[in-house]
């Protein structure tokens, strides 16, 4: 399956996606200040042709559910309403550190980094996502 997985921001949000075989989850692009996020959203989903969404759930780090993971779960409702295909969750906890350390490498000034980021941590989660999957 052909997973798209979105990792939701306040101001950006991340998109990545995994080829039909499920081994690469790879950074899409960044959403920044999309007025019309779920349609954005729906609309990539169907340039790809994916099978289902993949939405990174930000836990606390003690595992609970706090108000970021409430939205984001509301925001997968929302596009529940608008799409047939099967809907996902994965935690995303330090996602975006394992992010931040692999761009620390690459010489990138803060400004290019801060543009790529979040498309980074949206294929972290994507890649942990595949593997638990593999474990089933």
């Amino acid at each position: 399956m052909r997973f798209l997985c979105i990792d939701l921001g306040d101001k950006r949000t991340g998109i990545a996606i995994c080829d039909g075989q499920e081994i690469l989850a790879s950074p899409l692009l960044v959403l920044e200040g999309c007025k019309n996020l779920y349609e954005e959203i729906l609309k990539i989903a169907k340039e790809n042709q994916v099978d289902g969404f993949v939405f990174g759930l930000p836990l606390n780090m003690d595992g609970t559910e706090g108000d970021r993971a409430v939205m984001a779960r509301k925001f997968a409702e929302q596009i529940k309403t608008k799409s047939s295909l099967p809907i996902f969750f994965q935690d995303e906890r330090l996602s975006t550190f394992s992010a931040g350390a692999k761009l620390a490498q690459t010489g990138l000034t803060h400004k290019k980094k801060k543009n790529k980021i979040d498309a980074i941590a949206a294929a972290e989660i994507l890649k942990t996502f595949l593997d638990n999957r593999k474990k089933l």
